[in-house]
């Protein structure tokens, strides 16, 4: 068998890291990948929004299955062209994968199928959402609808700055086109929660759910990024609250979109907000896998787990499981560097020991490999060190570990992933 992944992040490594280990025998490609894809198969040069130039490849190398990871190339239709050309591929379509790319699209699905969210307006005029700011209670979350990258959700502690942040994006260029419509959003409180789920568009298969750490410093302060580390499993999902999640979420979800002649098929994520009470609400829904919460997730499922997206893509998918259960416990830590998420600095010298140990796994993100073969940092996110344990805590502590040993100038982290279930569980 020979597998495509698109991407060149962590995300993109973690999944071929886990299709090695379950198919070693297939010909890995990644597009355009990074120096930790290369270890395990053959990367080709080219951009992953580059939609027909990827299409080629598929055809010329005669890949059989194509895995996508990242949003823009599914917001961009490859999925649809590749089908076009008759080729087998794990990813929704362009139409359904507007969840993600049109925050106001995904809000309206939500009131369609009567997912539970929170109260929120959409606008493109700028005095009609200045009006809407100022007539509601603080706090409040100004999000760009369009795909940012992580970087278009505000959370604004007063009517100022929200005001201020939505004159950025829809009068000024913050966030480019992405900006050109928002949505103004009540502050939801509680825990947040990544719920991730396999679906061919019937059927729901759920994944060990994992949390996100989005702020760039300890005790969840400074500016929101694309994420800081993940960890899994969480207590707080009782099989109660997951059977909760897909009937009142995923299900209802599943349904309208094929209602809307957009059937879903490939990761199902959903962002929810626990509040005090336990009822889940949706702050957001992503159309592939998270980043870094697949970092943490595929290497703790059992071995065979990545034959579910093979099937789903061939179309031959006739599972009878409702979830998959972790082995063991994950906490993904990210290394940045100095100046993420604004200004990232580029070209430091990675030095990456060899000896890290049997339970750590590091993935490559924003990493180069010169000419002379030195490893350096090339984006913001510059890797992902996952520690593997019996326990959150006994992970935590792997992760840890070996993030004090790679180094890098400018390297920056947070040494509290995993911090709630931590404090749950009593462990330092």
């Amino acid at each position: 068998m020979s597998i495509l992944v698109v991407g060149g992040g962590g995300r993109e490594h973690a999944l071929c890291w886990a299709l090695h280990r379950d198919t070693p025998d297939a010909g890995l490609f990644a597009a355009p990948g990074n120096p930790g894809t290369a270890t395990l198969g053959t990367n080709l040069p080219i951009a992953a929004t580059d939609v027909d130039a990827l299409v080629a490849a598929v055809i010329q190398h005669d890949i059989e299955v194509t895995i996508i990871g990242p949003e823009a190339p599914l917001a961009a239709g490859l999925a649809d062209k590749l089908h076009d050309a008759g080729r087998a591929v794990f990813g929704p379509s362009q139409a359904a994968a507007r969840l993600e790319s049109s925050k106001a699209y995904a809000k309206e699905v939500m009131r369609r199928a009567g997912v539970p969210t929170g109260a929120s307006e959409t606008f493109t005029d700028l005095a009609a959402a200045l009006a809407y700011i100022e007539a509601h209670a603080e706090p409040l979350v100004v999000k760009a609808s369009g795909l940012a990258a992580g970087k278009g959700v505000v959370v604004c502690a007063a009517r100022a700055e929200a005001a201020d942040v939505a004159r950025a994006m829809l009068a000024g260029s913050a966030l480019g086109e992405a900006g050109r419509e928002i949505v103004v959003e009540e502050f939801l409180e509680g825990e947040e929660l990544s719920v991730l789920a396999l679906t061919d568009g019937e059927r729901i298969v759920i994944l060990p759910p994992a949390q996100d750490h989005k702020r760039l410093s300890e005790g969840d302060t400074g500016p929101n990024t694309g994420g800081m580390g993940a960890y899994c499993p969480v207590t707080l999902t009782t099989d109660e609250l997951l059977a909760r999640v897909r009937r009142d979420v995923l299900e209802p979800v599943l349904r309208e979109m094929a209602a809307q002649g957009a059937p879903y098929e490939g990761v199902l994520y959903a962002g929810l907000m626990l509040a005090p009470d336990g009822t889940p609400k949706v702050l957001e829904f992503n159309c592939r896998f998270g980043d870094p919460e697949a970092q943490a997730i595929l290497p703790i499922l059992p071995k065979g787990a990545t034959k579910h997206l093979i099937d789903i893509a061939r179309g031959r998918w006739r599972t009878k499981r409702q979830v998959i259960a972790p082995t063991r416990a994950a906490v993904t830590t990210v290394l940045a560097a100095r100046g993420y998420p604004e200004k990232p600095e580029k070209g430091a010298a990675i030095r990456l020991p060899s000896d890290l140990g049997p339970n750590v796994v590091v993935f490559h993100a924003g990493t180069a490999r010169d000419a002379d073969g030195t490893i350096r940092a090339a984006g913001g996110r510059v890797l992902s060190v996952t520690g593997l344990g019996s326990g959150v805590a006994a992970a935590a502590r792997v992760s840890r570990a070996a993030c004090d040993k790679i180094a890098f100038e400018g390297k920056t982290w947070r040494r509290d992933i995993a911090w709630r279930e931590l404090q749950r569980a009593g462990a330092p």
